[in-house]
C-alpha cells in the first residue's frame, strides 16, 4: 500500500505513520507538510490513500481537498481534522472525501478507516455519525446558516474569507468571474453575510478557517 500523510505537525505525521505501520508493515509511507508538496506528489505518484489534514500553511479549511481532488481524481482521501462537528464532514464527503476522523479519535479509529476505505468503502467516526443521523431525521437543533450553502457556496466563502477576490477565486475554481458573483450573491442570500469583512468574522467564529 502507498500512502501520502500530508499534515503540516511532525509529531501528528510521526504518530499517524506508526499506527500504519504497525498494520501493514510493508507500506510505503510519503509525508507532505504542505498543500503544494502533496499536490505535487500526487501529480507524479499513484497513491492509494491520502490522509489529509484541512489545516496546513498554506490553505486551510476544505479548498486543500478540493485541490487534492481535482489534482488527483481517483485517489482516495481520508480527512483527519481538528474540527468535529457534523457540518464539517458533510462538506468533505459532498466533495468527494472518502472517509472523516477527527484528530481527537485518531488513534483508536484510524486504522480501521483506513482498512475500509482502501476496501473500497467510505468511512465516517461513529461519533459524527450519530449527529450526522440527527441532522438528517430532523432531530438535531436547528442548522448554521453556511449549513444552508451547496458545496459551491461554500468553497466560494472559504475563499471570500481568505481575501481572495472575486478573479482569483475565478481562477481557482476554474469559473468564470460572473458565476463567482452569482456564488456569492446566494451566500449572502443564505447566511445574511453582505460584506467580506462578516463572512470572514463568521469564518473565523465557526472554526471554519483559522482565525
Amino acid at each position: 500500500m502507498n500512502l501520502l500523510i500530508v499534515d503540516d505537525h511532525p509529531l501528528m505525521r510521526f504518530a499517524v505513520c506508526q499506527l500504519i505501520a504497525q498494520r501493514w508493515p510493508g507500506a510505503v509511507l510519503r509525508e507532505a507538510d504542505t498543500l503544494e508538496v502533496a499536490l505535487t506528489a500526487v501529480r507524479v505518484t499513484a497513491f492509494d490513500l491520502a490522509i489529509l489534514d484541512l489545516s496546513l500553511p498554506d490553505t486551510q479549511g476544505l479548498e486543500g481537498l478540493a485541490q487534492m481532488r481535482r489534482a488527483a481524481p481517483a485517489m482516495p482521501v481520508l480527512v483527519l481534522s481538528m474540527h468535529a462537528e457534523h457540518a464539517y464532514a458533510t462538506r468533505a464527503l459532498q466533495l468527494g472525501a472518502s472517509g472523516y476522523l477527527p484528530k481527537e479519535h485518531a488513534t483508536a479509529e484510524l486504522v480501521t478507516a483506513v482498512d475500509r476505505i482502501h476496501a473500497g468503502g467510505r468511512y465516517i467516526s461513529p461519533s459524527l455519525a450519530e449527529r450526522l443521523a440527527d441532522a438528517l431525521s430532523g432531530q438535531a437543533a436547528p442548522g448554521l446558516p453556511h449549513e444552508q450553502l451547496s458545496a459551491q457556496e461554500h468553497r466560494v466563502m472559504l475563499l471570500i474569507a481568505a481575501g481572495k477576490t472575486a478573479g482569483e477565486i475565478a481562477d481557482i475554481m476554474h469559473l468564470s468571474v460572473k458565476t463567482v458573483g452569482t456564488y456569492r450573491a446566494r451566500i449572502i442570500d443564505k447566511t445574511g453575510l453582505a460584506s467580506t469583512a462578516e463572512i470572514a468574522r463568521y469564518c473565523a467564529s465557526h472554526r471554519l478557517i483559522e482565525s
